[in-house]
């Protein structure tokens, strides 16, 4: 997830609305965002079951669309790469009355990568510690994904583009090494069984 790499979007999209409607824009991406995750991470494992993907199978997945994300950010197409092309958004802004599910909610911060790491995250965290200290990094997440969003402005008029896109460039090599690290551990395991 790259809620700073939103911010450019966020505030394109919003360029027209008042601040007290942007903080609404913001509360609601947030909390369909939550939902996203919430139902990722427990209804996960009944969706593996009944697609019958590996949990292996899932996490090489999930690791390529981390890894691709992460190339994207760091090329600068992050946008283009989440199917976000700037005359298809403005079409919809005029099409619907909110922007909080889509494109801000899905794909832009609850994207596949995101999803399918929840999904393998609840197969491999079973105790109900684990299980706390998930629930209570997604409930921070949203909660920076809030305040990130509601100060977008002001963080565009502190960083600029310049600062918000070298920023993206950085998460995006991180993003990458995290997609690889992921990819690894799976065909590992895959190996480890066959042998």
């Amino acid at each position: 997830m790259n809620p700073l790499g939103t911010v450019p979007v966020f505030v394109g999209l919003t360029e027209e609305n008042t601040q007290k409607e942007r903080a609404v824009i913001a509360f609601w991406t947030a909390i369909d965002v939550l939902a996203i995750l919430l139902l990722s991470f427990f209804a996960g494992t009944f969706i593996l079951s009944f697609f019958g993907i590996s949990l292996n199978a899932l996490k090489i997945a999930g690791g390529l669309i981390i890894a691709s994300s992460g190339f994207a950010l760091l090329t600068g197409k992050f946008r283009e790469h989440k199917g976000m092309k700037r005359d298809r958004i403005q079409e919809d802004i005029h099409n619907r009355e909110s922007i909080s599910l889509t494109p801000l909610a899905i794909p832009m911060l609850a994207g596949p990568g995101t999803i399918s790491l929840l999904i393998t995250y609840n197969q491999e965290y079973k105790t109900t510690q684990d299980i706390l200290i998930i629930v209570g990094a997604i409930i921070i997440v949203t909660l920076a994904i809030y305040f990130i969003l509601k100060g977008a402005h002001l963080i565009v008029k502190f960083l600029g583009a310049s600062g918000i896109n070298g920023l993206s460039r950085i998460i995006g090599f991180i993003v990458i090494a995290i997609g690889v690290e992921y990819i690894l551990s799976s065909v590992i395991a895959v190996v480890e069984s066959l042998l």
